[in-house]
This record gives C-alpha cells, structure tokens and sequence, in this order.
C-alpha cells in the first residue's frame, strides 16, 4: 500500500528520522519522500545521510504529498498548520505524532476537511523496536489506518486504541523508555555500589532488561507467572523484590505513568 505513495514531513527531528529509516528500509525510495526542516545543518543531515529531498518551507513538504506527517511540538502546532492553509491542505491524509493534540483539534485548526490519523511512537523506533498505538479521526478511513499503520509496522510495533486512550499510551509507552532508561541505570550504579566494575555493570544490566523484555514477550506468558519461576524460596531474588515493594517501587512507576498521562491531556487543552 506504500508504493507509490509520497509522505512529507513537517519537522525533522529524532523521531521524523526514525520513520524514515523503517520507510528506507521497508522499501520506500528516497526520493518520495520530503522533509521541511527549519534548520539547515539538519536539513543537510538528512538529505546527505538519507538522501530524501528537504526543504525549508512546510508549504514544500505538502504540495504533491499524499499524506503529511505532523513531527512538531504539541505547542507549534496551531501556528504550524494554520500557516499552510486550508487550500494546500484540503484532502490530506495527516499523521500525527504530537503529544496530547487531538485529531478534532487539528481539524479544526486547518480549515479544510482533512483526515487525520493521530500516532504515538516512542524513541526505540530509532533501532526499528518502537511501540506505537493509533487512533484515527472523525474524517478518515480504514484505509488510511491501514496505510499509517504499514508505515509504523517498518519502525515496530503498533497497536489500534480509541483516540480517549492516547493520553494513557503516551504516559505509558511514549514516555516508557525514559523509565526504562532510569531503571537500567540505577541496576548498573547498584552492581557498581557492589563492586562491580561500571563496563560490566552497565553491560548486564542492559542484556537483562533486554533479555527479561523478550522472554515475555516469545513465551506469552503473563509477567507475574515467569516472576514466579525465577523466584525460589528464601532465595535471593525473593529478598530483592520484598525490598522493590518496601520501597515503592510497583506505586512509583504507576504514579509516573499518571503524572505523563496527565501533562499529556494539559498539552492537548493549551
């Protein structure tokens, strides 16, 4: 469904980078693809390293594109798509990956009768291992879900919610990586406090995160059951975890993923 297709890109930075590479890699050829990107050393970037066609003006990335991807600031993007105008947008298929801004919102703002399909990736979309859950607007079509859909399979997982839900998945897989990031970090500078050197500290938490990850996800089992299997009867991993719920650990990362979810919908109503 992507061939022959042409996506413009308005913004582009990490995540409009991490797209392009699972577009590249999935097929799409280079030059149907079009970014506008203010900055011109990272439009030199992305045309040398990938070699997509870039432009200065958002008007550029839109004329002649099939569907739009949205990749600003949630706090740009009344001005961003104001500025293009209801002519050059009338019958797109807009994408957009911005936090907390609703598809009703960015159909109101552009005047026109355009479609659009909102998506929340997170960063591991850099590697291809991104998480990404859609939900779609009043306007657009199976279709159009099905092709957003084939884009964000090049760059990970994707998953269909109801657009009421995508507050919750950005405080959940969108901001998740960070949490994960902390987590990995603080396993590490606990084998350091123990006497192991950073390298190998940093390396075994890595591959234990990654490890433990894929095994839920190969075995399908819940967790809670491969929890149990590992943890054996006065054993060490069960004093480990009686310290986790000692200290919060289960309460904390449940109050974080509300307090993202909360700073996403505030976004959405700015």
């Amino acid at each position: 469904m992507l061939e022959g297709r042409t996506l413009g890109f308005i913004g582009g930075g990490n995540m409009a980078e991490a797209i392009i590479r699972g577009l590249l890699a999935g097929g799409m050829p280079a030059t149907s693809i079009v970014v506008a990107e203010p900055e011109a050393q990272r439009r030199e970037f992305l045309q040398g390293r990938y070699g997509v066609g870039v432009r200065a003006a958002n008007a550029d990335a839109v004329t002649g594109a099939d569907a739009v991807v949205l990749s600003v600031k949630p706090q740009m993007f009344r001005e961003v798509v104001a500025s293009l105008g209801a002519p050059a947008l009338t019958g797109k298929l807009l994408v957009s990956i911005m936090a907390g801004v609703t598809a009703a919102a960015i159909e109101e703002t552009s005047g026109a009768p355009v479609r659009v399909v909102r998506v929340m990736p997170n960063t591991p979309a850099l590697v291809l291992e991104g998480a990404s859950a859609l939900s779609r607007g009043s306007n657009a079509s199976d279709d159009d879900l099905v092709f957003t859909r084939q884009i964000f399979d090049l760059v990970g997982t994707t998953c269909v919610v109801d657009e009421k839900l995508m507050d919750a998945v950005t405080g959940l897989s969108g901001s998740g990586p960070a949490y994960v990031f902390t987590f990995i970090e603080s396993l590490s500078d606990a084998g350091v406090k123990n006497g192991l050197p950073r390298d190998a500290a940093t390396r075994l938490a890595v591959q234990t995160v990654l490890g433990a990850a894929k095994l839920v996800q190969e075995t399908g089992d819940h967790p809670a059951v491969l929890r149990d299997k590992v943890t054996s009867p006065g054993g060490t991993t069960i004093a480990g975890l009686a310290a986790l719920e000692r200290e919060g650990f289960r309460n904390a990362v449940i109050a974080a993923v509300d307090a993202a979810t909360d700073r996403s919908a505030a976004l959405g109503k700015k």
